[in-house]
């Protein structure tokens, strides 16, 4: 009954997305106000709708409802309670029903927190966001229905995919969609400032939450797939180049440059045409990840399905939504010119290069991912397109835009003199130069990429703390603390990017490792450390039997601990799936992995040594904490900045 229930709650709720997509549209281009002021009703009518549904359906998982096809597909009665929950989003039907929820959140947001905005651009950026949940609305009621019964009962399920039940995968996908999705809420704005006909700097102001908070969510998410792909793989990577894992870096990249592209809108309002570009972009990406990750027609580790049918349906929903934005832009080309003018050194010219950098860099990583699909198709040839070449080619621009990043965030708006900016630049490069000597004097190796990457990780933090300082001006300490949150979010981000990149530097420069058999008793020296396989034996989990290490973990004949790598097998699925064990330090990791047995006896052991491996989540988590302090601050919250909007902006 629950699961009925849930099913007409969906179908429900198409009725209001086709309702709140269509009523608002005619009303804004009638000037009606009842038609128009509907949207909001309508906005919050389709989220409860959606979110009862989305209820029954984690129902069914709790109380483990083998009568459901998904859940007797994606869950047994013996697995823990948070992956009984999280096997709700483990699969095709149910994260497109996130998916959906998240849409119709986003929607339900601008419909509370938007009653500032002028009446006939509210009515449009709901009703676009009508037409996006009414989109996956019906894919999911036509090709991906969740709620599904079986005939005839199983006494039990399946279980979930063993490398999903983990801790970082209960919180990985609902932050990564919330990312994804949230973009929709800038492609809604576009679109509907492209309807209107008119982008200024409040429309600048009224797009950059919604951009801030989609990009915010991403980043947490990002970085918790990276976090995950790194202890429970067992690879000991943090980043693999993966097609799906590139399907959300390419909108993280663009919504970044969507992010500072706006503030040139708002505060001198050129860059128009661009950021209305940007904006479409940045869903876009977030179209073909869902289609990349559900088509089947990229192999990849992350795939939810591989179904050619849903993949036209989605193919569909991404050229409906990109061709038409496209059309409409394309259209309203000429109301887009900018006022504002700059000089060649200025910051919006900085800005110009930060999105110029970031949108190539999104382009390089979307030909890697899609050129196998390419090949195959038109030279029947298959290729893969492997970490080699994303290095090669992604790099320099991360390496430019680091260097640009601080010189671009010191100079002034309009005109500007770029010796003035260097000279206030000058500590922080003398510091980053002084670290990469040093760096380059105590390694053995002789390679540049560790002391390049920590030099320039060094430059963007000093930069952000000087930026920080530098507009306190005769205030010192005391006006440090009175700065606007904004500042501050802005320097955390930009000294989380550089933490990251020297994190990623220093593991990719001075990573080691040991790969052999090891029997109990013995040790393996690495890095300067001892690492002892005591024993190995077997544990009986809830819903998995583990062969479990026992490794000792000492330093100059002292011990530091004991660290339990295991192998489990997950009866119910059959797969083996590896933990593997990390003892975590400020400066390095230790990251033991333990193989399978062997026929001459002993077991198969990978020891790592891991420079810095925590910063590349820390600086992630800094930059979302400068997120989150930017987002604070009142001047960038939706109806603050709405309620500066000029006299006669919703005119037609």
């Amino acid at each position: 009954m629950i699961a009925e229930l849930g099913h007409f709650a969906l179908t429900l709720a198409f009725a209001v997305a086709l309702f709140q997509t269509v009523v608002p549209l005619v009303g804004a281009w009638k000037h009606w106000p009842g038609w128009m002021a509907a949207a909001e009703p309508a906005a919050l009518a389709q989220f409860l709708l959606v979110a009862l549904s989305f209820g029954c359906l984690m129902h069914g998982f709790i109380t483990s409802d083998f009568s459901l096809e998904l859940v007797w597909a994606n869950s047994h009665s013996a697995k823990p309670l948070l992956y009984k929950i999280t096997g709700v989003w483990g699969n095709h039907e149910g994260s497109m029903l996130l998916w959906i929820a998240i849409v119709a959140l986003f929607g339900a947001a601008a419909a509370v927190f938007g009653g500032n905005l002028p009446p006939s651009l509210r009515a449009r950026v709901l009703g676009v966001q009508g037409a996006i949940g009414l989109a996956f609305l019906a894919f999911s009621l036509f090709t991906s229905n969740p709620f599904l019964r079986l005939a005839v009962p199983p006494f039990d399920g399946q279980d979930l995919n063993p490398l999903l039940q983990d801790p970082g995968l209960a919180f990985h996908p609902p932050f990564l969609y919330l990312g994804y999705v949230g973009l929709s809420m800038s492609f809604s704005f576009a679109v509907a400032a492209l309807i209107e006909g008119r982008v200024d700097a409040a429309w600048g102001r009224w797009v950059r939450p919604w951009t801030l908070a989609a990009w915010l969510f991403l980043t947490v998410g990002i970085a918790l797939g990276s976090w995950w792909a790194y202890y429970e793989l067992g690879w000991g990577g943090f980043w693999f180049w993966d097609p799906v894992e590139n399907a959300s870096f390419m909108p993280w990249l663009i919504a970044a440059a969507l992010l500072h592209s706006a503030i040139v809108v708002e505060k001198r309002e050129s860059l128009k045409s661009w950021t209305i570009l940007l904006a479409i972009i940045a869903f876009g990406f977030s179209l073909i990840g869902a289609f990349i990750t559900r088509s089947g027609v990229i192999t990849s580790v992350h795939a939810f399905a591989n179904d050619p049918e849903r993949g036209v349906f989605l193919l569909a929903i991404t050229a409906f939504f990109m061709g038409g934005a496209l059309v409409l832009f394309s259209w309203r080309a000429e109301s887009m010119a900018s006022k504002g003018v700059f000089g060649l050194v200025s910051r919006e010219t900085g800005l110009v290069l930060n999105n110029l950098l970031l949108a190539v860099s999104a382009f390089v990583v979307f030909v890697g991912t899609i050129w196998p699909l390419v090949a195959e198709m038109a030279f029947d040839r298959k290729l893969s397109v492997g970490a080699p070449f994303f290095n090669m080619a992604f790099t320099p621009f991360m390496v430019v835009l680091g260097l640009a990043m601080p010189i671009g965030a010191m100079l002034p708006w309009k005109r500007a003199k770029l010796g003035r900016a260097m000279k206030k630049l000058i500590p922080a490069a003398i510091f980053a130069l002084a670290v990469m000597v040093l760096l380059w004097a105590m390694q053995t190796g002789r390679s540049g990429l560790g002391p390049i990457g920590m030099g320039l990780g060094a430059w963007l933090v000093a930069g952000a703390a000087t930026d920080l300082w530098n507009r306190t001006g005769s205030g010192g300490l005391r006006r440090l603390t009175r700065l606007p949150r904004a500042d501050w979010g802005r320097a955390v981000a930009h000294g989380g990017l550089g933490v990251t990149m020297a994190g990623v530097a220093a593991m990719l420069a001075w990573q080691q490792e040991d790969i052999r058999v090891v029997q109990p008793g013995d040790s393996v020296e690495l890095a300067g450390y001892e690492i002892t396989l005591e024993n190995v034996r077997e544990v009986e989990g809830p819903n998995y039997i583990s062969t479990m290490g026992d490794v000792r973990l000492a330093r100059n004949g002292r011990e530091i601990g004991m660290m339990h790598p295991e192998k489990r097998v997950y009866p119910v699925a059959g797969m083996p799936t590896t933990e593997a064990a990390i003892n975590n330090g400020f400066l390095r990791d230790i990251y033991i992995a333990l193989g399978d047995p062997q026929a001459g006896g002993g077991w198969a052991m990978r020891s790592y040594y891991k420079p810095l491996a925590n910063w590349i989540w820390g600086g992630a988590i800094l930059m979302a904490l400068g997120g989150a302090l930017s987002l604070s601050d009142r001047r960038f919250r939706v109806a603050a900045g709405a309620a500066k909007a000029p006299k006669g902006v919703a005119a037609e």
